[in-house]
């Protein structure tokens, strides 16, 4: 609950598509002016922002920024100045062969899924610091945890992430900002479109839930630890149907 009558702000990276979309979505629909990123899609987020104005009576802009590149999020910092909620949202997946790799497309993943976090999170600390609290959260996958062959540098970035989220709760329970993450199993967006047909009905025989999960399903639960208990910080979340609980 909004106790101060000043409506709240959140920023959501990568929130043309999936995950991120469904997030500035529910987070609309809860009254939450919002900031909404993306790097390519950039006529997809205006449509969008529009569309969450109209239909939710809140502010919203779409900021087209590369989150991996330090100079475009302090770019975007530059806009905001209160923030009550970071969802890094922003990712990206890379299927190779880690001996096929090249040094540029494992920096890049390291940049766009990991970087990009300590950029944001150092931008957002001070706006969260002068009200004495705040809730980042990290959009994190059981590949940090579990690891996935093909996806080496994927998986060595979430877990990175899930590191940095505890340590980083850590640093800020004293400040009343909590910093949790959400491993996210295998959800239907985009990003898991390289599988074929036969390999997502593989992986439905292996996930309890016999289904892929939603994106409104992960919004659901980043609304959640928005508004959970401040004693919720330095978790990772695992959403996945059963799959590795």
């Amino acid at each position: 609950m909004n106790t101060d009558n000043r409506q709240k702000c959140a920023l959501i990276t990568g929130a043309s598509r999936g995950i991120g979309k469904a997030a500035a979505e529910i987070f609309a629909k809860n009254g939450y002016n919002l900031f909404l990123t993306c790097h390519n899609s950039t006529d997809d987020l205006e449509s969008l922002a529009e569309s969450l104005q109209s239909a939710y009576g809140i502010r919203c802009r779409p900021i087209e920024a590369d989150m991996g590149a330090e100079a475009d999020v302090v770019r975007l910092f530059s806009h905001i100045q209160n923030l009550d909620v970071l969802v890094n949202n922003a990712g990206m997946a890379c299927f190779e062969l880690l001996s096929d790799m090249t040094a540029e497309q494992w920096h890049r993943i390291i940049a766009v899924n990991l970087d990009s976090c300590f950029y944001t999170c150092r931008a957002a600390i001070p706006l969260m610091l002068r009200r004495h609290q705040g809730r980042i959260i990290n959009i994190s996958s059981v590949w940090g945890t579990q690891g996935a062959s093909m996806e080496v540098a994927y998986s060595a970035s979430k877990g990175g992430m899930n590191a940095f989220t505890k340590a980083l709760a850590k640093e800020l329970a004293p400040s009343n900002i909590q910093v949790n993450a959400i491993a996210c199993g295998i959800i239907d967006t985009a990003m898991n479109s390289t599988l074929s047909p036969e390999d997502l009905d593989a992986l439905r025989e292996e996930i309890p839930a016999d289904r892929l999960g939603r994106p409104e399903e992960v919004a659901q639960l980043a609304l959640s630890l928005a508004a959970a208990p401040a004693y919720l910080t330095g978790q990772v979340i695992t959403i996945d149907g059963g799959w590795y609980t």
